[in-house]
């Protein structure tokens, strides 16, 4: 990493995590096309920014567990499924073309983009109010095929799936959405590891960074209003739609 190239992943990774920490993702979708513009490849890149999502969701989670904040049970659950279909998801990962996993994420940011909506931030917060096992299950699942496939943590799916469709305080959303990336991208790290993908050291480094600020944003998550929330979602799904159809048309007209 030259030092131009450290100047710029210093604060992009203070950027990722501070994202991370507030809105229940990963990190990646800033890792990634950070990892693309530093000259990765689409399968290191997706890689790397799950190595560096780890640390990032760990150290957003452990805030929330130290505040007590975090619903465990339902946090197993949801960790627990985003794991092992992580573990399943990463191994397909490596059989599909680089341009395919760009062109699938532009298609899934351009989805959540219209999908996310703010209409319970009026809600009553019930953060003890028990969601379904089954409905948790099928988010966690969610969480291991974005993770393990495309290297993403999965927030950006998991909080309007939790929020719409389970019924959840976007806030309780953020919380569980923070553990199932964390799990998912453990479980994929792990095999990426085995089979040699990605730049382990790279992505730990930057991942380090970023979860520094992931515990600073995560401790004040109650301040933030849910309607802002909703519509920080909105903006970044838009805006990395943009970006990864732009990659997925150049790297096809490349192949061709």
């Amino acid at each position: 990493m030259t030092l131009a190239e450290g100047l710029v992943v210093l604060p992009m990774g203070l950027l990722a995590g501070a994202l991370a920490g507030l809105l229940g993702i990963g990190g990646g979708l800033i890792f990634a096309p950070l990892l693309l513009w530093m000259g990765l490849t689409p399968h290191q890149a997706l890689a790397t920014s799950t190595f560096a999502i780890v640390p990032t969701a760990i150290g957003g989670s452990f805030t929330h567990w130290r505040s007590r904040s975090l619903p465990l049970k339902a946090a197993f659950v949801i960790g627990l499924t985003a794991f092992v279909t992580a573990l399943i998801f990463s191994r397909l990962g490596g059989l599909v073309a680089g341009w395919h996993l760009l062109a699938l994420q532009a298609l899934l940011y351009l989805v959540l983009a219209g999908s996310i909506r703010a209409d319970r931030e009026t809600a009553p917060q019930t953060d003890g109010q028990r969601p379904s096992p089954w409905g948790l299950s099928a988010v966690g699942a969610v969480a291991g095929l974005s993770g393990g496939l495309l290297g993403l943590g999965g927030g950006l799916l998991m909080v309007p799936l939790m929020v719409s469709g389970l019924s959840m305080p976007i806030r309780q959303a953020i919380r569980l959405s923070t553990l199932a990336v964390a799990c998912s991208a453990s479980a994929a790290s792990l095999q990426f590891l085995q089979e040699g993908r990605g730049l382990a050291s790279m992505g730990l480094l930057l991942g380090g960074v970023a979860a520094v600020s992931a515990q600073w944003t995560a401790s004040r998550l109650d301040r933030v209003r849910p309607g802002t929330l909703a519509w920080l979602l909105r903006l970044l799904a838009f805006l990395l739609a943009i970006d990864s159809g732009r990659r997925a048309i150049t790297l096809a007209l490349q192949l061709n």
